[in-house]
């Protein structure tokens, strides 16, 4: 993936060189939807086979975050960048990434998704050698098991239900995608972002 996460960084830079040679001729929410548009989407594009990365492909992503959080603020690149990130309400890249899965997993769960994909992940309750867990009793998946770490671990399966189970139950029990996606960002922003 580092092929892929080389380019991805290089063309996110390149659009980000642009907008700062307009950036004072517009104002600041038409730079938002600018980075929104054409850096952030590229950040997204597929990011949920970005799981289980080594910390420097992450750092490299994360610094397409920082400098697009930069360029909206107008803020210098030795300034504190957690709380411009908490102000533009942006996940981490490895949040997003999550973000991306746990929906993945929500829409396989309630027949949402492709029926390839559904497959895929199995609620422990419906194992019939596990029926008498205490698991059961809630909305975990099984983990599949995998032969290599390094590859089997981002494997959709193992790699959605493991993102799953790690959700507290209110989210898990959410009615409709749409509060499903309020309710985790709402969770995983606050894992990232400690309240003031």
């Amino acid at each position: 993936m580092s092929t892929h996460i080389t380019k991805t960084v290089c063309s996110c830079f390149g659009v980000l060189r642009q907008i700062r040679g307009i950036r004072r001729s517009v104002t600041r929410p038409v730079v938002l939807s600018l980075i929104s548009a054409l850096v952030l989407t590229r950040l997204d594009y597929g990011n949920a086979l970005l799981v289980v990365l080594p910390q420097q492909q992450v750092a490299k992503l994360q610094s397409v975050l920082h400098a697009a959080a930069r360029l909206i603020h107008g803020a210098r690149k030795y300034d504190h960048i957690t709380p411009i990130l908490r102000d533009l309400h942006w996940l981490p890249t490895v949040r997003r990434t999550e973000f991306k899965l746990a929906v993945l997993a929500f829409r396989c769960l309630h027949g949402l998704a492709p029926p390839y994909l559904s497959a895929e992940l199995h609620r422990v309750s419906d194992l019939e050698s596990r029926q008498r867990l205490r698991s059961a009793s809630t909305a975990a998946l099984t983990i599949p098991r995998v032969r290599l770490t390094t590859v089997g671990d981002r494997a959709f399966p193992a790699a959605a239900s493991r993102v799953w189970n790690s959700l507290p139950p209110r989210v898990h029990s959410s009615t409709s995608l749409a509060v499903f996606k309020r309710q985790l960002k709402t969770h995983l922003f606050s894992l990232c972002y400690q309240p003031v």
